[in-house]
């Protein structure tokens, strides 16, 4: 990765940074025309579909068939965003790996807050084993919020003896909701697209009346024995980085198989800036390796 791209990405993003203290409404509205400016390749094909009573969108590569399943889960705090503004990424990723995948439109704070998103990752989850699909033919993923919520949703999968799935691919995650990461002060005047304040603002918002230290909430202070191996990717320019750490050691002191992977200057959730950053693609051949040698030991 050349420091021109990185100079380039970070100006862009500042450029088009959203005010994420906005209210709900407006900040919903700035990021879905945001991402709708994101072309979709022709070969990527995506239909509305229902698992376990949520909706989503389903996304395959045109002329592939493959039994094995991403199930993902989409970034914004958990107030904005949706499975459609996942799609390019989602399509990029299901190519590099083989994967066809279902992308989630779980229920947004504030008007559902915890449990809502957890309950319906868990209702999907439960919908692709009720269909008959073998859980080593799965992978869960998610970017920011959505990596914090593919670890709180197999938690709670543990405790109800739910099977894990193959793997778990975390893109920069949201794990920390009580904000005690150091990173988001030391990284603040780094990082071109996410801040303490926004995060201060909208965490409320989905933890409600619980408790933000709650595992299936903030990850990191949970228990993570029995977790499949999980492969996290983060940029060292990132509020969040100290959520990825901490994480990555809760798993390794939990006895998952954890591998850490840092990008140096880069940004949140970089592997959807492929237009402009070589490092993008580099990691999601690296996510796609881990995935199909974990799909195909199974």
């Amino acid at each position: 990765m050349s420091k021109e791209q990185l100079s380039q990405l970070d100006g862009i993003l500042r450029q088009g940074r959203l005010d994420t203290t906005a209210g709900v409404a407006s900040v919903r509205a700035a990021f879905d025309a945001f991402v709708s400016q994101v072309p979709v390749p022709p070969d990527v094909l995506q239909k509305p579909i229902e698992i376990g009573g949520v909706g989503g969108i389903e996304v395959t590569i045109a002329g592939h068939e493959t039994d094995n399943v991403m199930l993902y889960f989409h970034s914004g705090v958990y107030v904005i965003g949706s499975a459609v503004a996942t799609v390019p990424l989602v399509g990029d990723i299901a190519r590099r790996a083989g994967v066809r995948a279902v992308t989630l439109d779980y229920r947004l704070a504030p008007e559902h807050p915890y449990p809502a998103a957890v309950d319906d990752a868990r209702a999907a989850y439960e919908g692709l084993l009720g269909q008959g699909v073998d859980p080593g033919r799965i992978v869960l993923a998610g970017e920011s919020a959505g990596g914090g919520l593919a670890v709180a949703v197999l938690l709670a999968a543990r405790e109800a003896g739910l099977p894990m799935p193959s793997c778990l691919y975390l893109l920069s995650p949201y794990a920390d909701l009580t904000l005690s990461g150091e990173s988001l002060v030391a990284r603040e005047s780094l990082d071109p697209i996410l801040t303490p304040e926004g995060l201060r603002v909208r965490a409320p918002e989905y933890v409600g009346g619980a408790d933000a230290a709650d595992p299936l909430i903030s990850p990191i202070f949970g228990d993570l024995s029995g977790l499949p191996p999980m492969l996290i990717q983060v940029g060292s320019h990132e509020i969040l980085l100290s959520d990825a750490l901490r994480l990555a050691a809760r798993a390794a002191t939990s006895d998952v198989a954890v591998t850490l992977d840092v990008t140096p200057g880069a940004p949140h959730v970089f592997q959807g800036f492929g237009g402009v950053l070589d490092e993008a693609a580099a990691a999601l051949g690296r996510a796609s390796g881990f995935m199909r040698t974990r799909l195909g030991s199974r």
